[in-house]
């Protein structure tokens, strides 16, 4: 099995990159994430790989990070996903904003992605909640109040807060964050009014 190619890259498709090792070009899907961070014809690459082996393809899906290629399996363990619409969400959403969307129950940010239907959404949300900690990169260190926040037991003054700023035109995710960054800055036991203005300060800066 191939877990990582490192070469040069030959040809850049829609949704696959030539790979040349060696004067061996492998095909690798991607996203298109992947596809517009990787560089350009001729300069060294880096993928991780994932290989898939059917009984009619073979096929080598490429991932930037572990992390993404993590967050590819694991997608797919949701009924309903296959390795296309796995790849059409991390087009969509980076590791971290899926972690975040999954942890506050985000589903209409999740069904952003080309082919990912209200129904899908809803189970990818709901069947991964319990793992987007242990795949949430960057994103987890505000992860356990996202979850909180998405499973409706936050506690009232931080759901306020997180409530008055959405209504402020900010996102759900950029709301949360700010709450919490609030929280760290001396915010912690205030009420929802407090916390809101040292929200309001996190998302100034």
């Amino acid at each position: 099995m191939i877990g990582k190619l490192k070469g040069t890259i030959d040809e850049i498709g829609d949704d696959y990159v030539l790979v040349d090792v060696h004067g061996v070009c492998y095909e690798v899907f991607c996203s298109s994430r992947t596809l517009s961070r990787m560089g350009s014809v001729g300069e060294a690459v880096v993928l991780f790989i994932e290989t898939y082996v059917r009984e009619d393809q073979f096929k080598l899906f490429g991932f930037l990070t572990a992390l993404e290629r993590e967050w590819f399996n694991l997608l797919q363990s949701v009924q309903g996903v296959g390795a296309k619409v796995a790849l059409a969400v991390l087009s969509t959403l980076t590791p971290s904003e899926l972690a975040n969307a999954i942890a506050l129950q985000d589903k209409t940010t999740v069904s952003r992605a080309p082919g990912v239907g209200p129904k899908v959404a809803v189970r990818i949300v709901t069947e991964l909640k319990n793992k987007a900690p242990a795949f949430a990169g960057e994103a987890s260190v505000n992860i356990g109040l996202k979850q909180e926040l998405g499973e409706g037991v936050a506690a009232a003054p931080v759901a306020d807060a997180v409530s008055a700023l959405t209504n402020l035109g900010y996102s759900r995710d950029q709301a949360a964050n700010a709450v919490a960054a609030a929280l760290k800055n001396g915010g912690e036991g205030g009420d929802s009014a407090k916390l809101i203005r040292l929200g309001l300060k996190e998302l100034a800066r």
